[in-house]
């Protein structure tokens, strides 16, 4: 039987969180070992700033300390729509990784925002070496 619960594994990226500034929310680093790909989602709650925008960027590394942009030829999807604006509350926005690097994290850098935003992302691991994957994941 095919099914995707037995070969996830979720990891929190961006815990859930309230921001009211422009700080850039970086996301815990994400390390890819034993699994073979990698798509990252983007949660929104309200967005309460009517001029706000928020963009989405991925990077990776071979080390987990040195990290570069992902090249557009190794993204599954593209950061400009895994992008959002105050527009979209309640949404979600997802983008993936089909790179050969260890580590992966996500930057969202708000602009223009000057009142409570509650973003957070997931990053899901799948094509595991070994399956199935551990439930609840650790």
């Amino acid at each position: 039987m095919k099914d995707l619960f037995h070969s996830l594994h979720p990891v929190m990226a961006i815990a859930p969180v309230a921001v009211s500034d422009n700080t850039p929310l970086v996301s815990a680093v994400i390390d890819r070992q034993g699994y073979d790909s990698a798509s990252f989602v983007i949660l929104t709650g309200a967005l309460a700033d009517a001029d706000a925008s928020f963009t989405a960027l991925l990077e990776e590394s071979d080390d987990g300390a040195s990290f570069s942009a992902v090249a557009d030829s190794d993204l599954l999807g593209t950061e400009a729509l895994a992008s959002f604006t105050f527009a979209d509350d309640s949404e979600t926005r997802k983008l993936g990784y089909a790179g050969a690097k260890r580590h992966l994290r996500l930057t969202v850098t708000p602009a223009a925002n000057a009142s409570s935003a509650l973003i957070a992302a997931v990053a899901l691991l799948d094509h595991p070496h070994l399956a199935p994957t551990a439930n609840p994941p650790v």
